[in-house]
């Protein structure tokens, strides 16, 4: 009986959730009501209110939802591969992929998130500093196996995260550049950033970009 109520109050978070970003990636955060929300959900004020005691812990929520799908498909992809170059490819691929297939998800992620206020600002460099922290481990990995010369992963990791974040950005706001043409432009930028030979790059796999755009 226990797990049913568990399983039922996860069902209904999780539908106020994706109404949220539906609402969110049409409206915009300042221009979005709670009632929008509410009745997008098809739940009652009560049981928003009951998960989520505003607009901003709503939003919040979500971040957080992004982020933790995001790591989690980078983990998983980046564990089938051997080596911290195709480490590092598999998980710009993913990256992209994710980016593409959750793109209400992404626009909240990395669009109106900038300049909401001191708790937005917090949180996104919470998260700056989370997948900072994944690229050093796979840029250390890299340098332990000797495939790049010993360099400052942490400051490479952020310089990483900049490039990825604007470029990313752009595509998830516009569309361009195309996939394929944003995967292979950043990757052999940032692999020869850290000396990677032209001979591993040019060894990497060129797969194509999966993506099938999720409503939520």
């Amino acid at each position: 009986m226990q797990s049913d109520i568990s399983d039922k109050a996860k069902a209904t978070r999780k539908r106020i959730l994706d109404a949220a970003i539906r609402v969110f990636a049409h409206k915009g955060f300042h221009d979005t009501r709670v009632d929008e929300i509410v009745e997008e959900s098809g739940s009652s004020k009560g049981a928003v209110y009951f998960y989520f005691p505003g607009k901003q812990q709503i939003f919040l929520a979500l971040i957080d939802e992004f982020a933790d799908l995001l790591e989690r498909r980078l983990t998983e992809a980046v564990d089938q591969e051997q080596g911290g170059v195709r480490k590092v490819n598999a998980a710009l691929k993913t990256c992209l992929e994710t980016f593409g297939r959750y793109r209400g998800l992404a626009k909240i992620f990395l669009i109106q998130a900038v300049g909401l206020g001191a708790a937005f600002e917090e949180k996104r460099s919470e998260l700056h500093q989370r997948f900072a922290n994944l690229i050093k481990c796979y840029l250390d990995q890299a340098v332990a196996d000797e495939e790049i010369p010993p360099i400052d992963t942490e400051v490479v990791a952020f310089a990483w995260m900049g490039a990825i974040n604007e470029v990313v950005i752009r595509w998830v706001h516009t569309g361009e550049p195309e996939p394929a043409r944003v995967l292979l432009t950043l990757r052999a930028m940032l692999l020869r950033g850290i000396g990677v030979p032209e001979t591993d790059i040019a060894g990497l796999a060129i797969t194509p970009i999966e993506i099938v755009e999720k409503s939520s």
